[in-house]
């Protein structure tokens, strides 16, 4: 059976005081909710202060990159193995704003992915396409593409511990928002694609959009077939507009 999963993406925000008073809001505004799972993805310096608010509630806690390499001499660079020292319980990998502004290839994304499952975190893969390339026709190829660089390094098994988030690049902070069936079609289409290569793993595979979703406009997503969840940026530092989307979900 297919989880369903909202995760808070912080970005480059927040500080301790913030930090505090916006966990304390949503550990109440979501306490109760067992049917969906829920995760916030915050910034490195954060780890401990947050654990501390988080550990005991149905909230967990990941991370917005990591390192492929587990040590060494790379400065700035976070390891998995750190990440395990914080507790955290996911990781985002290949999020469009590391593919395009910091360079990462779909070959660094899957060498991430693979070092996340390494140590038993459950990456979120991103994969998406800019409008560009969704205007010519595009979206599919560039889809397959990310995802079979994962696939082909770590194999279609590994997704069973993974979560696929569908993020249209031309759809993020942009105020544009991906139809609630174009983002059903590139769900299915992704659903499908694994299907192609294990059936039991696309069935049970957890698959999250992530294109400016809101309060007003979560419902209407999730309610579509292969749409399992939200992938959530600037709402998810409003209180009352994540919990709002989490509530969507656990409908």
């Amino acid at each position: 059976m297919r989880k369903k999963l909202v995760a808070g993406n912080w970005k480059m925000h927040g500080n301790l005081v913030e930090n505090k008073q916006l966990l304390s809001a949503i550990v109440a505004g979501l306490d109760g909710l067992l049917n969906v799972q829920f995760v916030v993805c915050v910034p490195y310096p954060y780890f401990s202060s947050v654990q501390s608010v988080l550990q005991g509630t149905n909230i967990a806690w990941g991370a917005q990159n990591v390192s492929q390499y587990e040590k060494g001499a790379y400065t700035g660079e976070i390891s998995v193995s750190m990440l395990n020292d914080f507790k955290c319980s996911y990781v985002i990998v290949g999020h469009s704003e590391r593919r395009t502004l910091f360079f990462e290839s779909s070959l660094i994304v899957a060498e991430k992915f693979a070092a996340a499952q390494r140590v038993g975190l459950t990456p979120i893969l991103c994969v998406g396409e800019t409008l560009e390339q969704r205007e010519t026709g595009m979206t599919e190829q560039i889809i397959e593409e990310q995802l079979s660089a994962v696939v082909n390094l770590a194999g279609v098994e590994s997704l069973n511990k993974a979560v696929i988030a569908y993020e249209p690049i031309w759809a993020i902070g942009t105020g544009k928002t991906a139809s609630p069936q174009q983002a059903q079609d590139v769900h299915a289409f992704i659903r499908k694609g694994v299907a192609a290569r294990n059936m039991s793993v696309a069935q049970d595979l957890t698959i999250l959009y992530g294109g400016s979703v809101k309060a007003n406009n979560a419902s209407e997503l999730f309610a579509m077939p292969d749409i399992d969840g939200g992938l959530i940026g600037g709402a998810s530092l409003v209180s009352s507009d994540f919990i709002a989307i989490c509530r969507a979900l656990h409908n």
